[in-house]
């Protein structure tokens, strides 16, 4: 058998104690594309993060042509030809393609001045070689974004990549563009270059991969060809034969009959929501499933007044609220607890108890003064109530689990009191004891009155807390299921897949 390019022997990483990858191995071949599949926290990115030194393994070797090599930063990762284009582009919308191709790298004179003609004629011969049809001269900016995937891949093909790792590359290309791609890749092949393909995209993966690894819960669970696997097999690998009894779902009941809480009547905004309607109820768990890219975020963002609102009406108990801010938002009796807690929930700086009472700091003030008495209270009420494992109220939430950090983000704004729970993501990046408590959190919310919106790409988590699940695909509500219709893992992900 052909010696694999690549090959990585029994990979271990664990963070804080808690084991993320569990002896991992994963080949690849030269001129080969090897999709990597698996579920939010299979350890996909962090095999990846390894591969590309970003983090150093545990245990375990990798291996180039045959020859054992040490990755421990960046750098090493590129000088073993290895590069990784992110599924955000790192392109700059103001400089030409050949500027971008080059930059940080730009041919330059014999006293040091930037030599724009060797860059466009380099760029040139570059693309020729690509069969890329794309003028070096031409600003990035007024290009479609198809393009844009292309001059990032021919930036990393520039330094002499012969491994390339694309995240989630079609998440942001029109049909037509994704078939420009896939001839693109199809030619890469051809030259020998080998590609790992992560995607949540099952058509994709039988179309462009020639093997598929799939992860879970940190261990390989089977590499297979694609010609000898099955959709169903490999969703069923993903899922795993038996899923938590903490996810079992709990029939709940509530009422339909009356006004929603909230409607949101036509829907858009920017290029991601074109046209989204739904209705939630009071007390009402609904679930948002859809591929990364389908325009989930994005309508919980315009919703909440973060993105501008294009067309569409939304309604709170009947009544039609212009939203266009999150204050407006929050007036109306909203509140999002947004995908990155760390970047966009938390000022990991500070305290938990500063994070908790951010929101409300109008509400308990004595005088100009903040009533440091009762922000102290409604800061340990809280941490009670949600279980946040901290040493005491004054301690930097940076310092917390993923799990109690997103627990003070919920903290943060139930202190506030909405009707409204937005919730994008709320278990992501956290062990399986705090996704439990978070999903009985969920349930708890909901009995009490709460109404919940919950967007998750952990369809077993999403499975186990709705009352109803809307799928969305490419800006709008394309189905919507009542749980109870839904008796597996599988028939969630084909409605999800099916378009």
């Amino acid at each position: 058998m052909e010696q694999p390019l690549l090959s990585m022997e029994g990979i271990s990483k664990s963070f804080n104690g808690i084991k993320v990858l569990d002896s991992v191995s994963f080949s690849l071949r030269k001129g080969e594309v090897h999709a990597l599949m698996g579920g939010n926290g299979a350890g996909k990115s962090t095999l990846m993060k390894i591969l590309t030194g970003v983090y150093q393994a545990d245990e375990g070797e990798i291996f180039i042509e045959g020859k054992k090599v040490s990755i421990n930063d960046t750098e090493d990762a590129k000088r073993n030809y290895i590069s990784m284009i992110f599924q955000e582009f790192s392109l700059v919308p103001t400089l030409t393609v050949a500027q971008n191709i080059f930059l940080t790298r730009e041919p330059k004179n014999a006293i040091g001045i930037l030599n724009d003609k060797e860059c466009i004629a380099k760029t040139k011969e570059l693309l020729k070689e690509l069969e890329v049809d794309i003028n070096p001269t031409d600003i990035i900016g007024n290009l479609g974004v198809g393009y844009w995937q292309m001059t990032e891949i021919a930036k990393a093909l520039s330094q002499n990549a012969k491994i390339l790792i694309m995240d989630e590359p079609t998440s942001s290309l029109t049909k037509k563009e994704t078939e420009i791609l896939f001839n693109f890749i199809n030619k890469l092949k051809k030259k020998g270059i080998s590609i790992i393909y992560i995607s949540h995209r099952m058509d994709e993966i039988f179309q462009i991969c020639d093997r598929i690894t799939i992860l879970r819960d940190g261990k390989k669970i089977a590499t297979e060809s694609c010609d000898e696997i099955t959709m169903e097999t490999v969703i069923q690998h993903i899922v795993g034969a038996d899923l938590d009894k903490a996810f079992e779902w709990k029939e709940r009941f509530y009422s339909i009959e009356g006004t929603p809480i909230l409607e949101v009547k036509n829907l858009s905004s920017g290029t991601k929501v074109r046209d989204i309607s739904f209705r939630l109820y009071p007390g009402e768990i609904l679930g948002v499933a859809g591929l990364m890219g389908s325009g989930r975020s994005e309508m919980v963002r315009a919703i909440f007044g973060i993105d501008p609102i294009d067309g569409g009406e939304i309604f709170v108990k009947g009544k039609k609220h212009t939203i266009k801010s999150p204050t407006d938002a929050i007036a109306a009796g909203l509140a999002l607890i947004p995908e990155d807690r760390r970047m966009q929930g938390l000022i990991l700086q500070h305290s938990v108890k500063e994070n908790i009472i951010l929101p409300i700091l109008s509400k308990i003030k004595k005088g100009v003064f903040l009533d440091e008495r009762k922000a102290n209270k409604i800061a340990e009420q809280f941490v009670e109530r949600l279980n946040i494992k901290t040493d005491d109220i004054f301690k930097t939430a940076g310092l917390l689990s993923g799990g109690n950090q997103q627990k003070i983000v919920l903290a943060k704004w139930l202190a506030n009191n909405p009707d409204i729970l937005i919730l994008d993501e709320p278990t992501i990046g956290v062990d399986i004891a705090a996704k439990t408590e978070i999903i009985d959190i969920i349930r708890e919310l909901a009995d009490s009155g709460k109404s919940i919106l919950v967007i998750s790409s952990e369809l077993p988590e999403l499975l186990a807390v709705s009352d109803r699940i809307i799928v969305v695909h490419e800006g709008r509500v394309v189905k919507e299921l009542k749980r109870k219709e839904i008796d597996s893992e599988e028939v969630l992900q084909h409605a999800i897949q099916g378009y």
